[in-house]
């Protein structure tokens, strides 16, 4: 069950302006897709200005796969995408030891940013099942 606005089309638009690096893509759960944005800069910037119009699907997308609830995809994601290396997003999610050890590790040296860029959105929607509104 979906408990209102999972993502916002805002951040959406906002994490676009470094899509070609594929931060929306990562943030509406689009993992591949937001890796190869990554290492091609955005399919060669067109993959970027054509995702300017896909936004609104995304996030409609988004809406139905996740679990809204106690603990924000929005805040999660901003949390990550600022201050990840350090582990914030994790203990906003409850996940004290892990971002202790973020904390300590440099984001367990990188590669810990790695996996919550693929899986974050799963881990958010699974703390809210975890703890509902």
């Amino acid at each position: 069950m979906n408990h209102g606005d999972t993502h916002s089309k805002l951040i959406g638009y906002l994490l676009w302006i470094f899509g070609f690096m594929g931060a929306h893509r990562f943030y509406y759960g689009r993992p591949i897709s937001g890796t190869i944005w990554f290492f091609t800069l955005g399919l060669f910037l067109i993959g970027w200005i054509v995702d300017l119009f896909l936004i609104p699907g995304m996030d409609r997308d988004a809406e139905i796969r996740y679990e809204g609830g106690a603990v924000s995809h929005t805040v999660s994601w901003i949390l990550l995408t600022f201050l990840g290396i350090f582990g914030v997003h994790r203990m906003y999610m409850g996940k004290w030891l892990t971002g202790i050890l973020y904390l300590f590790t440099g984001g367990l040296f990188l590669l810990g940013l790695l996996y919550d860029l693929w899986t974050l959105n799963e881990q958010v929607s699974q703390q809210n099942r975890l703890r509902p509104l």
